[in-house]
């Protein structure tokens, strides 16, 4: 379901405009680096950048001519190898000026090193645009390191460095979306584990970036009628249910169940055209049929795509014989291959046909029913008739007996099934996972829920009472639910996080606010404040537009779950809100454990980008060009003559001169002009000078170009 605000569209505003802006009629070259193509390519497509006069693409770190006739816009993360790049271009006078874009925040040490090159550089400019939307409310740093840098114990040296960066890419979501947000965090009751700390200090960091972007600029953010928006920050130790369990509805228990390729774009291979042709198909939301029904419960996603098949075929009655059955997936599957003048529509549908049917398929064949109706007992703490369940534990034991349940399976069962206990003595998980015909190192995936809050082993007497569920639910008002989705009772603590929030109801001790609302007030629809009073000049008439839905930012790190995307369009639709759901990265519950598992082993063995060698620029950026070839004197009479005394007159001097003053350094300011003064020259090109002098110094110090 789209709501017209898109963070897709937000971002691609904020890409297409700029460069639009800088243009201005006169062609010019755009630079991008290994990570801002993504970006950039996630967004706006790449016709749709040609044609506002960029006459190429190039990427910095590749080898490029020379072009020192045309501009260049360059959009670069602010990388100490991407910075190095930069000066080898600015060495080389590879372009006439730059016009420079950085997606995030430029660290002062790396923007003084271009104060040698004020002459070169036309504007200097940031567009918090580090993050890539995967749907118009989904939003993803795709960093699935950040689970085991925020929780693994050995990681601790890096959590600092790792929380300042994912801050700054919070505040360009909320930047993006034109929202100075109220920040809330969460902040668990009596916790037990050492990263119960993270939301905080993670909130306190996001709070100093968008205060320094509100000083830097006093009217952000622009007018609007909408209430201030909110950013809940919270963690995956919030609940660890939500990743475990099985999700009947149709993205969900796609991703789950199918094959699914999670790279730059989301792709499900499959066969097309009657098997004659592979092809990976996207899944994004550009498919219609996708955005349509990916929320559905698969029940209801397959009833729409046989209906919506059964309406083409009405609306075609010369398509086919009417006397053929559009009752089985099967049936529509081979009717839809005779279909070559509808092939955009036909992939479309036979896309969806097979991915449900495959996904119906593991459903009976691996007894998907009878496990997810203990898992919900589990994950709710109540049967289906919403009471106290009895012998659950019998319950368990015997679908890891049954042989059509799969190990993943087995092992998430147990993993439910100790949660829900809030613990269980050492020796039974051992039991456990024998009797599940487990080996024994996958207790590690179980033990190591510890690291995120819970508890999975315990003396034989507890040592404490279970914890009270975070948000309480009205059983009776669950009773009246209807049976055909008893397999769907559990809700994610998200949306009931989502649902007290927007009632004016979501505890402040459980999420307090970094800046507590000077009106005291929980009411979400409390006054706007002063933040919306300023009518900056700049804002457009696209920013004007009267939108009067709250937006709210919800950040879960170290990753989030479809079941969790999912609740978050469910609340925007049902209480008329823009709930966006921005996440370090998209989990599945295989992916969930096997991170979980990592959390005990040695940390070299986890990879992590910190450890490696730092990125450098490549050596070809640094080369310089060949000499000219020396021309041989020609041989006879006059290669035997005596050379000239130094200095004589008998031919041409030497360039000494010239010689001197050359070099072979790279780094060497004589190969490029001596730098104007930094202060006062005017020569900042752009937005910059227009700001007068005082709100240029607060825009150098906050870019990082401070001296």
């Amino acid at each position: 379901m789209e709501h017209g605000v898109s963070a897709i569209k937000e971002q691609h505003k904020a890409i297409v405009d700029t460069i639009k802006g800088i243009t201005a009629g006169d062609w010019k070259v755009l630079v991008v680096d290994e990570t801002t193509k993504k970006i950039i390519d996630n967004a706006v497509s790449e016709d749709e950048i040609l044609n506002r006069n960029i006459a190429n693409i190039e990427q910095i770190e590749h080898r490029r001519e020379m072009n020192q006739t045309m501009d260049a816009v360059y959009i670069l993360s602010p990388l100490p190898h991407i910075v190095d790049c930069l000066l080898a271009d600015f060495e080389r006078g590879r372009y006439r000026k730059a016009f420079l874009l950085w997606t995030g925040v430029l660290a002062p040490e790396l923007g003084r090193k271009f104060s040698g090159f004020r002459q070169q550089i036309a504007s200097f400019d940031t567009l918090f645009i580090d993050f890539i939307p995967r749907e118009s409310h989904l939003i993803t740093f795709r960093d699935p390191w950040s689970l085991p840098i925020f929780f693994h114990p050995a990681c601790n040296n890096l959590v600092a460095e790792h929380m300042r960066t994912v801050a700054q890419k919070i505040a360009a979501v909320c930047i993006t979306l034109g929202e100075i947000p109220k920040v809330r965090y969460y902040h668990p009751r009596n916790p037990t584990h050492e990263a119960s700390v993270l939301c905080t200090h993670l909130a306190r960091f996001v709070q100093k970036e968008l205060d320094d972007y509100k000083e830097w600029d006093p009217n952000f953010p622009p007018p609007s009628s909408r209430p201030q928006a909110v950013l809940l920050i919270t963690d995956r130790s919030m609940d660890l249910m939500a990743p475990l369990i099985h999700e009947f509805t149709y993205q969900a228990m796609a991703h789950d169940l199918l094959p699914i390729k999670e790279g730059e774009k989301v792709t499900f291979h499959m066969s097309i055209n009657e098997g004659a042709e592979e092809k990976d198909m996207e899944l994004g939301d550009k498919d219609k049929v996708w955005v349509e029904n990916r929320h559905r419960h698969m029940k209801d996603t397959i009833d729409k795509l046989m209906s919506d098949f059964q309406r083409f075929i009405e609306q075609n009655p010369n398509f086919t014989d009417q006397n053929q059955d559009t009752t089985s997936l099967n049936a529509i599957k081979d009717m839809l291959a005779g279909l070559p003048q509808f092939q955009e529509m036909k992939e479309a549908y036979s896309l969806h046909l097979t991915m449900a049917q495959e996904s119906m398929n593991i459903f009976a064949q691996h007894k998907l029913p009878d496990i997810g109706s203990v898992e919900q007992t589990l994950a709710t703490g109540l049967d289906e008739d919403f009471k106290k369940p009895k012998n659950i534990l019998d319950q368990v034991v015997r679908l890891l007996d049954d042989p059509d349940v799969t190990p993943s399976d087995r092992l998430r069962l147990i993993a439910t099934y100790v949660l829900y206990r809030d613990g269980v003595i050492a020796e039974d998980i051992k039991r456990l996972l024998a009797h599940a015909s487990l080996p024994p190192s996958e207790a590690e995936k179980i033990i190591n829920l510890e690291f995120l809050g819970a508890q999975p082993t315990r003396a034989l007497k507890p040592l404490r009472p279970p914890p009270p569920p975070l948000f309480p639910r009205n059983t009776k008002t669950l009773a009246l639910q209807d049976e055909e989705y008893a397999l769907s009772r559990f809700e994610p603590a998200v949306k009931l996080m989502l649902e007290d929030l927007c009632r004016g109801a979501l505890d402040p001790a459980l999420f307090p606010y970094t800046v507590p609302p000077l009106d005291g007030s929980d009411d979400p629809l409390a006054s706007q404040g002063s933040l919306r009073s300023a009518a900056p000049k700049w804002a457009s008439a696209h920013n004007r537009q009267k939108q009067t839905r709250q937006r709210i930012i919800v950040f879960m790190a170290g990753g989030a779950t479809y079941s969790e995307a999912r609740s978050c369009y469910e609340i925007s639709e049902k209480l008329n809100r823009d709930v966006f759901l921005a996440t370090t990265h998209m989990l599945t519950p295989q992916l969930f454990l096997r991170q979980v598992g990592d959390l005990s082993v040695d940390r070299r063995r986890l990879d992590l980008p910190m450890d490696r060698p730092k990125p450098r620029a490549p050596a070809h950026l640094f080369e310089r060009p060949a000499p000219p070839p020396m021309i041989t004197p020609p041989a006879g009479p006059a290669a035997n003559r005596p050379a000239p005394p130094p200095g004589g007159a008998g031919g041409p001097r030497p360039p000494t001169k010239g010689l001197g003053a050359m070099t072979l350094s790279s780094g060497s300011s004589s190969s490029v002009p001596p730098p104007p003064a930094m202060a006062g020259d005017g020569q900042d090109g752009g937005k910059t000078g227009k700001l007068g002098k005082e709100k240029e110094k607060k825009r150098r110090n906050f870019l990082g170009m401070k001296k």
